[in-house]
Order: C-alpha cells, then sequence, then structure tokens
C-alpha cells in the first residue's frame, strides 16, 4: 500500500489512516523509512497502542538505546523511557521564565549533540497529557539551511562550531535567557548533578546528512558555545560570535517550525540527524505523561576536543 500524508505547519507530515497495531511488512518499512528521510517528522494521531507495539514500530527504523539512569526506564520495558510531570519530582526540572514557574521546560536542541554521536531519532506517544500545555517544537534544519542566502552558506562551509556541557540552560550562551531564571534545585554543576563531565564536541557548521545526503545546519542554540578557530574564515571572534547570534536567530524563525498540540494516543518519530526540538514545559504539577524510544545511530557527526 502507498501511505497517505498530509503536510503540517511548515515542517513535517501527518500520516493518515494509519493503524500502527497492524504488522509492519518489509515493504511497510521500507516506505515508513523513506517518508521518515524525506520530510524527518512523521505524526500519527490518536493511536490505541501500547509499550510492545511502540517498541516494535521504533526498531523498524534501527536498534534502540537504553536509558544510562534505570530509574528512567519502563520496569517491563528497558527501551522505554519514561517522561513524566506533575509529581514530587517536579522540583528538579522547575525554571521561571518571564516570572511563570515552568517544569522540563527546554530550548531549541539536538539529543546529544554535545558528545559528537547524536543519536538517530526517537520515538514519543502520549500516554497522558493536559490540554493546551506542555506542547513539543520541531524545526527542519535543512529547510533552514536552505533559506540561508548563498553568501552565508558559503561563509557557514569553511566553520566548525564546537558545543559545551552545561547544567541547565542559563549557563548557555545563546539560548534566549533574558527572561529565564533557574529553580532553586536546578543543578548548577555537573558534578552537583552527578554526571560525567563531557569535553566539548566540534561540527561543520553545516553537515551532510548520512542517508539523504541533505545539507543540514548544525548550529542550535542549546549547548552552542563558539566557532573554532574563526581567524581561518578571516572573522574575529566578536564577529564570529555575533554570526552564531544571527544564525541562532535564523533557526528560531516560525515559518521553520511545527508545534504538536498533543492528544492521548498521538504518535511522532523525528530524525535526530536533521531535525531539531524543543519543549514549552508544563506548570508544576500538571499532571504529563510520555512513553519515549530512543533510536541509536551509528553515524558519528562530530568530533570530541580534548
Amino acid at each position: 500500500m502507498s501511505l497517505s500524508i498530509e503536510p503540517l505547519e511548515h515542517v513535517g507530515v501527518q500520516v493518515l489512516d494509519f493503524d500502527l497495531r497492524q504488522p509492519i511488512s518489509d515493504a511497510m518499512a521500507e516506505e515508513l523509512k523513506a517518508l521518515w528521510y524525506e520530510h524527518a517528522i512523521l505524526v500519527f494521531r490518536e493511536q490505541d497502542i501500547d509499550a510492545e507495539t511502540q517498541i516494535e514500530l521504533s526498531r523498524v527504523f534501527g536498534p534502540l538505546a537504553i536509558h544510562p539512569l534505570p530509574s528512567t526506564r519502563h520496569p517491563d520495558h528497558p527501551e522505554l523511557f519514561i517522561n513524566k510531570a506533575g509529581d514530587e519530582d517536579d522540583y528538579l526540572t522547575l525554571a521561571y521564565f518571564d516570572g511563570e514557574p515552568l517544569v522540563a521546560r527546554l530550548d531549541w536542541h539536538v539529543d546529544l549533540i554535545y558528545t559528537g554521536k547524536p543519536n538517530h531519532g526517537a520515538v514519543l506517544r502520549a500516554v497522558q497529557v493536559p490540554d493546551n500545555e506542555g506542547m513539543t517544537g520541531f524545526g527542519d534544519r535543512a529547510l533552514a539551511y536552505d533559506r540561508l542566502d548563498s553568501e552565508t552558506q558559503a561563509l557557514l562551509s569553511d566553520l566548525e562550531v564546537a558545543y559545551h556541557f552545561v547544567q541547565n540552560q542559563g549557563q548557555m550562551r545563546f539560548c534566549d535567557n533574558v527572561k529565564f531564571e533557574p529553580g532553586p534545585n536546578l543543578p548548577k554543576s555537573v558534578e552537583e548533578a552527578g554526571v560525567p563531565d563531557f569535553p566539548d564536541a566540534a561540527y561543520p557548521a553545516v553537515g551532510t546528512h548520512p542517508v539523504s545526503g541533505r545539507q543540514v545546519l548544525q548550529i542550535v542554540p542549546f549547548f552552542l558555545n563558539r566557532v573554532i578557530a574563526p581567524e581561518k574564515a578571516g572573522l574575529s571572534e566578536d564577529e564570529a560570535d555575533d554570526l552564531l547570534r544571527r544564525i541562532v536567530k535564523h533557526v528560531r524563525r516560525p515559518e521553520l517550525h511545527y508545534f504538536h498540540e498533543w492528544s492521548p494516543g498521538d504518535v511522532i518519530m523525528w530524525d535526530n540527524w536533521r531535525a531539531m526540538h524543543c519543549t514549552t514545559g508544563t506548570r508544576p504539577g500538571t499532571k504529563r505523561l510520555v512513553h519515549r524510544t530512543t533510536i541509536l545511530g551509528d553515524a558519528t557527526l562530530g568530533r570530541q576536543l580534548a
């Protein structure tokens, strides 16, 4: 069969009239993967599936990662990451945005970009979601590159950028921190959080997608730190920072984004090698439960710096 799709607002597609409970043949798997690589973001609305079906669907796109923190894994399905809000753990991710307290709000990012080897993608399934809160945004970095002027594309082709791992958004140079204030329990250092202190990772400012061959802009706000050796492109450090601010402003353009308002059963998958994503957060105490599976990738897109 040929899948029926409908464009989402600006980027990505919704797959229509497709029941994820049905067995996925080899031919259907190839069609799904082709859609994924063509559009980067696939939405399936109001699917009645369970954990096993989500895991089976995710494996169509590659082997799955196991989250390193045992407390976040589903007790019966270690491939399943439990993303929840609205309980006693809200204080761990609470921050203030323009004075409003929000749980788990994250600026635009690419998963594991600070390692040099981002995972290939992920699948989210809404189990319990509130109305009008907790949206997830997706942005197309290939489209973002295409919509740059040719002069900027040429300049970026000679540059590498570095990503630096820190603990919260307020410590990130290119996030929108004017209205950000960390909550009292948000970790201030990697030591306080009990996580590894990753070395910086370097990426070409424009990369090539390992499967589709599309040119992809490798500049997103989260963890972005600097241009490496800007003098090689005839830039001072201040000029390089100004360039990054201009590109970050560009990737924030609404016409490059799709924001999903969740309903129970919605399933979304995205290609982390091409798309970026963000979360709008929820008010403290708001119940939200999303199950995630993460698709490993065999491509190293950046390099770790000593």
